[in-house]
């Protein structure tokens, strides 16, 4: 039983009160699929960009994450970046740039739209739709949003 995950793959700077990371591997499918990889195989449709380095791509992998469907784009990969108190439990967007993701529509490889299992992560709901549309008979669907998608 696989997993099909859509969503961002990005580039996170984060602050807290503990310490801060500058440009470090995040995005919410990355997050979950790296979470999914330990309980069953997971399917990754996202887009980077040219500038998404080899490290993080063969981190997935080692995972057992099946990039079939992970796109390189000309241009820059998604950036968020945040700051958490010491509620972890709340974050403050400071900035977002979209970059790539900005102009990303999920294409499924053949191979992922028997999915039994989808997981829309953080992408906009539009997306979700248009990834619902290629998939044949999911027999669970989850999903996942924030303010920026919200609040438009």
């Amino acid at each position: 039983m696989d997993i099909l995950v859509i969503g961002s793959v990005a580039f996170d700077s984060v602050e807290t009160p503990f310490g801060r990371g500058d440009d470090v591997l995040g995005g919410s499918a990355t997050y979950f699929s790296t979470s999914a990889s330990f309980f069953t195989g997971v399917q990754l449709v996202a887009v980077v960009g040219d500038d998404f380095p080899d490290e993080p791509k063969e981190f997935l992998s080692a995972r057992g994450v099946d990039l079939a469907g992970l796109q390189t784009r000309p241009g820059e990969t998604f950036r968020w970046k945040g700051r958490y108190g010491y509620d972890l439990n709340e974050a403050q967007t400071l900035d977002t740039q979209l970059n790539v993701f900005e102009t990303f529509h999920p294409q499924l490889p053949d191979s992922y739209r028997k999915a039994e299992y989808v997981f829309l992560a953080n992408i906009d709901p539009e997306l979700q739709l248009e990834v619902l549309n290629q998939v044949e008979r999911p027999k669970l669907i989850a999903c996942d949003t924030m303010n920026f998608w919200i609040e438009g």
